[in-house]
């Protein structure tokens, strides 16, 4: 595997990027003290290296909710009955296939995934139920919590200090 370094610029273009994703190359460049070159250069490697998962909207779910109602969240604690490789993939794929499903997340120890799941109201949630853990023999216990209010909401990943990202990344 190749090393792979980043530089104290290389970890301020990420952070502009995730918290600001439509600024402009102009605008990028300026706030990260390069010229638009070199900003345009330096963001099209980082994804090149995988670092960028992909770029989204993100919306208010506030603001949606005078239009189409706020819908039901919850979270999910799944246990399976068999916990294989192939079990475990299987409802795995089952999971992150479903468009309610806006999280899916192996966990250790206690459940074997969490799941955060949004609905439309509470027949699409057992709808939901119905689609991933009814017709599932291997699906021993579901423990359901409703959101009533989100306190916070981050899609910010901390970045470490560039002397250790250096060396991390190998």
């Amino acid at each position: 595997m190749e090393s792979i370094e980043l530089d104290t610029t290389d970890l301020r273009l990420l952070d502009l990027l995730q918290t600001d994703a439509s600024l402009s190359n102009q605008a990028l460049a300026e706030r990260a003290h390069v010229s638009p070159p070199t900003c345009l250069r330096r963001i099209k490697r980082l994804h090149d290296l995988g670092l960028v998962e992909r770029q989204v909207a993100l919306l208010r779910p506030d603001r949606l909710a005078q239009l189409q109602g706020h819908g039901l969240t919850a979270f999910l604690e799944v246990t399976l009955d068999r916990q294989g490789a192939e079990m475990l993939d299987a409802f795995e794929a089952r999971a992150v296939a479903d468009g309610a499903v806006q999280q899916c997340w192996r966990v250790a120890p206690g459940p074997d995934f969490m799941l955060v799941v949004h609905t439309p109201d509470m027949p699409g949630y057992l709808a939901l139920t119905q689609r991933l853990f009814t017709g599932d023999a291997n699906v021993r216990n579901v423990k359901a919590f409703f959101g009533v209010k989100r306190a916070k909401f981050d899609t910010k990943v901390p970045l470490a200090p560039v002397k250790q990202v250096q060396t991390a990344i190998k």
